[in-house]
């Protein structure tokens, strides 16, 4: 979808091949993991109700923990523990909680959680393109590294900046713009591939073109409705996308 624009479903497909005229080729791609590489929710969902067990509260689901994900594993276990998105809390809970979500998680970063249709073709088009990649996400050092890794993604980055490498994270367009200084890429030469509103503030805050993917994680919204320069179905249609980008 082109920038501003808003398009019916039955007509989605048609204009993000028009829109890719006004895409400019990139020298560097920063890549977001959960809802645009990954789906990590199996995990993570397995995680959250193996927590409310623990703790003697019913069982969250997928389809909710589908909605929550996306602002670090901090803020999922706040929003397990609440039932819903923007209440907090009680903090002895929390405190009690967390710790405990931690070691589930660690012990199941990658057990059901798959790279989505595309991502290997994607990557493999960028790489093979000459593209410099990075991956950017929300997600702590200490569960993206081993997922990377046992998903055999790691060796496409340059740089990976997790939610805790630096002061701020997405929506903050800070690890966006340390990536492109990192690579000695100027922002106007990037561009964020991710599938949320935070991918997308953090995008249009930091000068990087924004695409994103139709499948991930925005709280239930619609991505079309955050405006990105481009939506797509599949990573493996970033070669059509971006050959023939100005």
């Amino acid at each position: 979808m082109c920038r501003g624009t808003r398009v019916s479903d039955d007509v989605f497909k048609p204009a993000v091949r028009a829109c890719a005229i006004m895409l400019r080729r990139p020298q560097l791609v920063l890549i977001d993991i959960d809802g645009t590489l990954v789906d990590s929710v199996p995990d993570l969902a397995y995680c959250v109700d193996a927590l409310m067990d623990r703790l003697g509260l019913p069982r969250r689901g997928v389809a909710k923990v589908r909605d929550w994900v996306g602002n670090g594993v901090e803020r999922l276990v706040r929003r397990a523990l609440v039932d819903g998105v923007d209440d907090e809390p009680d903090e002895v809970l929390f405190e009690r909680a967390y710790p405990i979500y931690l070691a589930l998680y660690a012990a199941n970063i990658s057990r059901r959680s798959r790279l989505y249709p595309g991502v290997a073709q994607g990557l493999a088009y960028l790489r093979e393109a000459g593209y410099k990649l990075g991956c950017v996400t929300n997600k702590a050092e200490a569960f993206t590294l081993p997922l990377l890794r046992e998903l055999g993604l790691f060796e496409h980055f340059g740089i990976v900046l997790s939610g805790d490498t630096l002061a701020k994270k997405k929506p903050d367009p800070l690890p966006l713009l340390h990536a492109a200084a990192y690579f000695g890429v100027a922002p106007g030469e990037a561009m964020m591939l991710g599938d949320s509103l935070s991918d997308v503030q953090a995008a249009r805050a930091a000068g990087l073109q924004i695409v994103c993917m139709s499948y991930g994680y925005n709280h239930g919204r619609d991505i079309r409705e955050a405006a990105p320069d481009a939506v797509i179905d599949s990573m493996a249609e970033l070669e059509g996308l971006l050959g023939s980008a100005a």
